[in-house]
């Protein structure tokens, strides 16, 4: 939790100067490079997790890792992050930066999964819902497969969660049944 509430200041920092210094394209796509490489390597999450080995070193891994891919103000932040101790909360800064990104461009971003790929008029239709339940302007729609829903989709925005599959409909009327508020009277 309290890695999370770092995550979230140094973001906000690091956006905040991006705007002001008119690099926030370039820092956001930095951002998704960091969130990619952070969610795809267990071993990289670990290591700056890891109190024993020493920050320099830590630096020097991150160094090796992103120089040349990513702007010169990310590697600064880095050196920043390592000088203060906050490595460990790489992990969670590149979420946290999307995420405000996200809300500052008024994007919101939902995710839905159904049994088979959705038709561009099924897309667009999900995207008009989202986007009269949100108010806001912009959708960023991702698409999982989930064949075990039989039918339908389960469409998550936020914390709320819409399930119109068959597989969910099923667990529901199988949950009402087995409510059988059914009492014989013998008159």
């Amino acid at each position: 939790m309290a890695d999370q509430r770092v995550a979230a200041r140094y973001a906000k920092s690091l956006l905040d100067l991006a705007q002001e210094m008119g690099t926030l394209p370039t820092i956001k796509q930095d951002m998704d490079l960091l969130a990619n490489t952070m969610a795809g390597s267990r071993d990289l999450r670990l290591l700056l997790r890891n109190p024993i080995v020493k920050h320099d070193k830590k630096l020097n891994i991150l160094t090796a890792i992103f120089q040349g891919k990513v702007s010169d103000m990310l590697m600064r932040f880095f050196q920043i992050l390592t000088s203060k101790n906050r490595e460990d909360a790489l992990e969670f800064i590149g979420d946290e930066f999307l995420m405000q990104y996200n809300a500052l461009m008024g994007v919101q971003v939902a995710e839905v999964t159904s049994a088979t790929p959705l038709t561009p008029a099924t897309r667009a239709e999900i995207e008009k819902m989202v986007k009269q339940q949100t108010g806001l302007k912009d959708v960023s729609l991702t698409e999982k497969i989930d064949v075990s829903l039989i039918g339908g989709f389960v469409l998550r925005v936020g914390d709320q969660q819409i399930d119109d599959s068959v597989k969910g409909n099923l667990r529901r009327l199988r949950t009402a049944l087995t409510d059988n508020t059914y009492q014989p009277s013998l008159n």
